[in-house]
């Protein structure tokens, strides 16, 4: 939900694509893939043009590893998880958006004392660590592969540069620089699929003013 803020990686990718074709931000806050895998076919559909879709993120396990017995609202056991996930990439198949078009995105690792600061403000304990989400990060990687997909693992990633603090504004939403990290991590992937696109209408001088309908129609 919070990637087309500005600065969010869904509106970088947005300014790239402009006039090549429209990204559509289909992000829940709070949402897990339990809840996700229900509303998918509402969202995305035959009859909204999935054969014109080029690509798919499904962008889930923050909230999934959230710990059972502090916040089991949020909470999808690690199987249940990687079922889902399963369940999306097939229903997305059935309505001929092909593996190849798909790519998942594990949840970003947890940076536990700036997390646990935001959950004593709210008079709640440490809700997540950063294990755990490293447990379903590597579920969604091994997800992709039995699947066929493509996988932008950000938890293994991010902790490439030890210090990660920088990409997370609270110890578990990407700040400024995590948005632009992963725009940058996904468009690597995406810059294959959808640089042939063609621009949409011609570029204006290009229009002939005195005969606009030869050009524009």
């Amino acid at each position: 939900q919070y990637s087309f803020q500005e600065n969010g990686w869904g509106a970088s990718l947005a300014e790239r694509l402009v006039r090549k074709c429209d990204v559509v931000n289909r992000g829940l806050s709070g949402y897990n893939t339990r809840w996700a895998k229900l509303i998918l076919p509402r969202l995305i559909s035959r009859s909204t043009g999935a054969e014109n879709t080029v690509a798919v993120t499904i962008f889930f396990g923050a909230n999934d590893s959230a710990l059972k017995d502090l916040n089991p609202k949020q909470h999808v056991p690690l199987e249940e998880y990687a079922a889902n996930l399963k369940s999306m990439i097939q229903y997305l198949k059935s309505i001929d958006i092909t593996e190849d078009r798909i790519i998942l995105i594990t949840p970003p690792p947890l940076q536990e004392s700036a997390w646990e600061k935001e959950c004593v403000a709210k008079g709640n304990k440490l809700n997540r660590c950063n294990a755990t989400t490293g447990e379903y990060a590597q579920a969604c990687v091994q997800v992709a592969r039995d699947c066929g997909t493509d996988v932008l693992d950000l938890w293994t990633l991010m902790q490439k540069n030890q210090d990660f603090s920088s990409y997370l504004s609270d110890g578990l939403h990407l700040s400024t620089k995590g948005n632009s990290f992963l725009a940058a991590q996904l468009w690597s992937r995406l810059d294959k699929k959808l640089s042939a696109l063609p621009w949409l209408l011609p570029y204006w001088r290009d229009v002939d003013h005195v005969d606009p309908e030869a050009s524009l129609l």
